[in-house]
């Protein structure tokens, strides 16, 4: 079992539920989060945020999920950022999970 982490802006949230079930994972959480950038970059592609010191309504999914579905949902994230038009890919980590009840 893993724990399964993606974040992404507001925008994505009917897209990453999408991800999700297509995926195979059925049951997981989400909440509202507020991404905060503090300092400036030189490379604004690669920027999550526009500008310093500036904020995005965000998105946290998570759900503790069997390696086959995480690996799924990791190839539909890498294929949803791949053909994205704007500067905010979907960002995602798993992390194992030692014991669980």
């Amino acid at each position: 079992m893993k724990l399964v982490i993606v974040t992404a802006v507001d925008e994505y949230k009917k897209e990453v539920i999408d991800l999700f079930r297509r995926a195979g994972i059925e049951n997981f959480s989400e909440s509202d989060v507020e991404g905060h950038k503090t300092t400036a970059t030189n490379n604004l592609v690669s920027s999550w945020f526009a500008r310093e010191g500036s904020r995005a309504d965000s998105e946290l999914f998570f759900s503790f999920a069997e390696e086959d579905t995480v690996d799924e949902l990791f190839k539909l994230i890498k294929g949803f950022n791949q053909n994205l038009e704007t500067n905010n890919p979907l960002k995602a980590v798993v992390v194992p999970i030692e014991k669980h009840i």
